[in-house]
């Protein structure tokens, strides 16, 4: 599991290194590679805790899944808005929000089914 919190911290890394060389669009892209970092980490502690409720690791990691899957597209809302409010590049926010995303959500797919490894036998 700390190879998946390491590839994590330097998804994050690169986003935020990323969103900063990104010019006239670097308040925006910044705000958006927070976003999905943040979420991102956030989403990696909560199915690597999931793994408390054995008999149903499962259900709890797809608990996580869906809560944090509903955050984001509501952070994406609310991002996409203050941007939009902002006159700042909207197309930067959302590119900057969903490049590190999808990384993530292979990350944290690798993560359940290493879990998934560490049960043992299904009945």
């Amino acid at each position: 599991m700390k190879g998946h919190f390491l590839a994590a911290a330097a998804v994050t890394a690169a986003a935020m290194g990323a969103a900063l060389l990104s010019g006239s669009a670097r308040h925006p892209a910044l705000l958006g590679a927070a976003m999905a970092s943040g979420t991102g980490l956030a989403s990696l502690y909560g199915l690597n805790h999931s793994v408390r409720w054995r008999r149903r690791a499962l259900q709890g990691a797809l608990l996580v899944f869906v809560v944090m899957f509903l955050v984001r597209i509501l952070l994406v809302g609310v991002g996409v808005a203050v941007v939009a409010r902002a006159g700042e590049s909207a197309v930067a926010f959302v590119v900057a929000f969903f490049a590190p995303y999808f990384a993530f959500t292979a990350i944290e797919g690798s993560l359940v089914h290493a879990l998934n490894r560490g049960m043992g036998k299904p009945a």
